[in-house]
Formats: C-alpha cells, structure tokens, sequence
C-alpha cells in the first residue's frame, strides 16, 4: 500500500496511550503504516503499543518511544494529548518536529454543571497556537469527531465519518486527506485554514451533548463533497 505513489509516511502519535491517539494507532497500524506510540511514560507507551497489537491482524509495525523520540523519528507527527498539556508538549518537541506536518487533533474543551463547551484560546483555536509554537512545521488540524470507541473497536471493520481537515500549507492538508483515506470509511475533507479551527474544534462540544442524549458515537457526514476530492486552493 503506499500514498500517493509514494512510500508510507511513518507516524509518531504523542498521547498515543489515550482513547483518541491509541486508536488512530490501531488503525494506521493496521492499514500498513509504521506507527509509534509517544508518551512522558515510556512504560505506559510501551504497554500501550503492546496491547494494541494484541488486535491487529497480520504483520505491522507498532512501537513506543518518549515523546522527543517520537516526533524525532516519525515523518508525521500527531499531537493527541490532553489540553491541559498541549502547550507544554509542543514545546518541548519543537525541534523534532521542524520541517514536519503536525496533525492536531486536540479539542480545547471545559465542563461545568451544563455540560461540555469550548473555552477560549488565546491563539485562538488549539491548532494555532500549535502552529505559533511549532513556526517551522506545518500544523494540520484534523479528527477533531471521531470516535475512540470505534477507531479502537476491533470488530468495526469501517469508521463511517468524514474529517474535516484543515491548514495553511495545501500540500501538507492533501497528504493528511489520504491518511484519513487510509482508514476504511473515513473521508478527508478540506475544510479551510487554521484560522477557522476554532469552529471545527468547539463542534465537539455539541457532539458530546448528542452522544449523551442519543447514546450513540455520533460522527460528521458532509454532503454533496466528491469522493477524491483535495484542496486546490
């Protein structure tokens, strides 16, 4: 399998020991791709990466590794940590990760007696102030409503959603839409610049609310996209 009619990227995921990030593993894992586990805790992501390739079929490359190390080595680095440690984590991977595209998929989010809701950010949405801390990588905010309980279920063979997927560098968005492509039922959509991250990352507030109420795993569809279709400006 490669992208694009090149060879498959490697991916370093930091806060591959959470829900989100361990289940992106698992599935990147599982389509081909070398994929590394990045936690503070190399244990915790040692154990992580070994019990997540308890559920892979067939042969796969499933590693674990600190979190410098991670971005170090990967060609695509995904920051899937908690927010409370976003700003904390790329700074200290921001040399690793110079000249790389960053896939961001942190959603800023709060709680109180109403439920979930987006607290404001200075930079203005978790993917810029990604790319204001990491200035020489090309930040890509994407799978910002996607399901962990699906991505990590193994008896799921789709996850039927779309990710909206957005940045500043078009090329670096086009390779993150074949990613997405990569994981069976999933359509990577442009859907803009960084700047209008906020947006998509706040939405997730309301997909909590319908998760709740529905008891479901509530995903995005966009209508009326074409299959193959790539950003182009």
């Amino acid at each position: 399998m490669q992208l694009d009619n090149a060879p498959l990227p490697s991916i370093g995921i930091l806060g591959g020991t959470g829900a989100l990030g361990g289940g992106l593993a698992f599935r990147w894992a599982e389509a081909g791709l070398p994929v590394t586990i990045g936690s503070r805790n190399e244990q915790r992501a040692a154990e992580a990466a070994a019990r997540i390739s308890t559920g892979i079929k067939g042969p796969h490359s499933l590693n674990s590794a600190g979190l410098n190390e991670c971005a170090a080595n990967a060609d695509v680095v995904v920051i899937a940590v908690p927010w409370d440690a976003h700003q904390e984590t790329l700074t200290q991977i921001r040399d690793a990760a110079r000249g790389k595209i960053v896939i961001d998929v942190v959603n800023p989010l709060a709680f109180d007696k109403s439920g979930a809701y987006a607290p404001s950010v200075p930079e203005g949405s978790a993917a810029q102030q990604a790319q204001a801390l990491l200035p020489d990588s090309h930040v890509v905010a994407a799978f910002h409503h996607v399901s962990a309980v699906l991505l990590a279920d193994h008896t799921a063979e789709t996850v039927d959603t779309d990710v909206m997927v957005l940045g500043d560098d078009l090329e670096s968005t086009k390779t993150v839409q074949e990613l997405v492509r990569l994981i069976p039922g999933m359509r990577g959509i442009f859907a803009g610049k960084l700047r209008t991250a906020a947006a998509v990352e706040g939405l997730t507030a309301n997909l909590i609310a319908v998760n709740r109420r529905y008891r479901t795993h509530a995903g995005i569809g966009l209508t009326n996209v074409e299959e193959a279709a790539h950003a182009t400006a």
